[in-house]
């Protein structure tokens, strides 16, 4: 999946509140691409320096939480908030955009997390078996440093 249409969908969801497949979004009109740029201004890209360095709380629309340790060499252990269960995965970096790949149970959950400039909650639409899932807000324990 190319990082214009990750941006393509969230962008859609974060504007209608509705899931729908890359394949299925409708055109953006003239009105729907200057709000588009004016969504992907407040965008950034993930520094490599910045994930590794913080725990993660990853949120779902269905109220699931869990805390995210990220690892130096690409691997990832979620758990739940209060019941500590764990699941392990993959992460890594591509266009600064941070893709997650987590196993649970017989599931592959997969999510590409848009970075944000104004705050340390970030977001991305979640893929559970390669079927469209949920949005997801996840977020930085401690906020990005900017150089302004």
């Amino acid at each position: 999946m190319n990082s214009d249409n990750i941006l393509t969908q969230l962008f859609f969801y974060e504007e209608s509140n509705e899931l729908v497949a890359i394949e299925n979004l409708p055109p953006l009109n003239d009105t729907g691409l200057t709000r588009y740029n004016d969504w992907i201004e407040g965008k950034r890209t993930f520094a490599l320096e910045e994930i590794c360095t913080q725990h993660w709380i990853k949120t779902c629309s269905a109220g699931y939480i869990t805390e995210v340790i990220f690892h130096p060499d690409g691997s990832l252990e979620e758990f739940t908030l209060f019941e500590r269960n764990k699941t392990t995965g993959q992460w890594f970096l591509e266009e600064g955009i941070l893709h997650l790949e987590i196993r649970k149970n017989e599931s592959l959950y997969k999510s590409a997390v848009i970075a944000d400039w104004s705050s340390p909650i970030h977001t991305a639409i979640e893929y559970k078996d390669d079927e469209l899932h949920s949005y997801l807000k996840v977020i930085q324990t401690r906020p990005h440093l900017t150089d302004d």
